[in-house]
């Protein structure tokens, strides 16, 4: 016969660990997706919170009142959802790449609803999210993305985040140049051939301006924009290593600003 004995004390640190990881679920890429149902998000909260209740050292939960146990369960809720938008922030470079190349080839008026995160996006964004979670998925980051989870409560233990707004700054403002970066890094291979068919565009509308160029260059620049597309495809795998890395970089760096 099993018996477990489950005191207030435990029912008390049981529900600040469900607390985090609930924030942390709910936020992350491949589980806030809205076709997800959201009681399969909580039963896995419930899950990681049984597993991690079960290894993690008891700590004592020191409050006088109710609203010191508020503040206690919202910096643990706080805290989780900083952890995976260290994540779910570097996968919006790939909305920022598919807008840009949908700019350039001529398809930025052409937008569809994305069942994932019933927002309006681009033809080329939903192409490069949809591929590029493919292949972050066959990679194995979804166990680096509960990993993370995981380690967080060694570096930042249950009721031991600090926010330090400085280092938070710091780390959104660093993204932001990579976000920029990397997302036009990505694009580049459309941006410069849609760039060298404007200068032939240009030349030919001097040479022959009896030629309708904006007839012309229209369906040129969706011919070559979806031809360079299709034939950077096999350059996905580099671009998703780069968006992991930048995944853990930024998750460290929202880590260390609550530690």
């Amino acid at each position: 016969m099993v018996s477990v004995e489950l005191n207030y004390a435990d029912l008390e640190y049981f529900l600040m660990i469900l607390v985090r990881v609930v924030g942390f679920i709910f936020v992350v890429p491949f589980f806030n997706m809205s076709h997800v149902p959201r009681r399969y998000r909580a039963a896995l909260s419930v899950a990681i919170s049984v597993v991690l209740y079960g290894v993690l050292p008891r700590q004592e939960i020191f409050y006088d009142t109710v609203y010191e146990y508020t503040v206690i369960v919202a910096k643990e809720f706080i805290t989780g959802i900083l952890i995976g938008m260290g994540v779910n922030l570097c996968t919006t470079i790939l909305a920022l790449t598919g807008t840009i190349a949908d700019m350039e080839v001529g398809f930025s008026m052409v937008t569809l609803m994305d069942p994932a995160t019933r927002q309006q996006t681009t033809i080329t964004s939903t192409l490069y999210q949809n591929l590029i979670m493919l292949i972050l998925i066959i990679s194995g980051m979804y166990q680096y993305i509960i990993g993370a989870l995981a380690e967080s409560y060694e570096l930042i233990p249950v009721y031991g985040a600090h926010m330090n707004a400085e280092k938070l700054l710091n780390a959104a403002i660093v993204f932001m140049a990579e976000y920029i970066t990397i997302g036009f890094r990505i694009c580049l291979p459309i941006f410069a051939a849609i760039l060298m068919l404007n200068a032939v565009l240009g030349i030919l509308a001097k040479v022959a301006p009896q030629m309708n160029m904006f007839a012309v260059g229209l369906q040129l620049k969706i011919f070559v924009g979806l031809g360079i597309i299709f034939l950077t495809l096999f350059l996905l795998p580099t671009v998703a290593d780069i968006i992991f890395t930048e995944a853990r970089k930024m998750t460290v760096a929202f880590v260390e600003a609550m530690m």
